[in-house]
């Protein structure tokens, strides 16, 4: 079967950029006046410690929370100005799965395109499903998957997704040394179809065009 050619084609390159950001936790100034840039192309690694604020910046990212001062723009439009147009382009994995785990992976694949708009053939689904190692476990209960076969649904979803903008926290975890590799590549393939990614990581990376960010 043929895989989803998640490449993004345009005529200009995305930019997801953060100005002068603060972010506050209860009274607690987690971040304070934060610049970032990332391009079309680019993976941005986000490092630090446990409680730095790695999880808040990407939900500030991400629009679903305002940051205390500053502005997150999207191709140099502050997003809560044009929130849909940059949802519409936005992949954000947290660390809930956001799987429905009474439906099955195939269930939740399509669940997900017709979410998103999307028309995913059969052919497509359980491509992709394969691809990421879930051949006979597609008609499986989530429920009834480890958190590394979850892990591999979710990847799924991220090219089934065909979103510009990826925003992943953390997409490593419970995943073993084959998986780590495969979701490297699929980033890797993100990145040659002009997506752009931020993640947060404790561990290296081998990924191409990966710049770190030090919280």
């Amino acid at each position: 079967m043929t895989a989803i050619n998640s490449s993004i084609s345009h005529s200009t390159a995305p930019i997801l950029e953060a100005r002068a950001i603060t972010c506050v936790r209860g009274d607690r100034e987690l971040f304070s006046r934060l610049d970032l840039q990332v391009s079309a192309g680019e993976c941005l690694h986000i490092r630090g410690e446990n409680g730095v604020g790695k999880t808040s910046l990407l939900r500030l990212l991400t629009g679903l929370a305002p940051p205390e001062s500053g502005e997150v723009l999207w191709n140099g439009v502050p997003i809560k100005k044009e929130s849909s147009e940059y949802h519409s382009k936005l992949l954000f994995l947290g660390h809930r799965d956001a799987l429905k785990e009474d439906l099955t992976a195939l269930e939740n694949l399509r669940m997900y395109a017709a979410i998103d708009g999307i028309d995913l053939t059969d052919v497509e689904a359980f491509s992709t499903l394969w691809r990421f190692g879930l051949k006979g476990r597609e008609d499986l209960p989530v429920n009834c998957l480890s958190a590394g076969q979850k892990k591999r649904v979710l990847m799924a979803r991220m090219m089934t997704r065909r979103a510009q903008v990826w925003i992943l926290d953390e997409p490593f975890n419970a995943l073993d040394t084959q998986a780590v590799l495969e979701l490297q590549s699929l980033i890797g393939q993100h990145l040659e179809g002009n997506g752009l990614v931020v993640l947060t990581s404790h561990q290296p990376l081998a990924i191409s065009n990966l710049r770190v960010f030090d919280l």
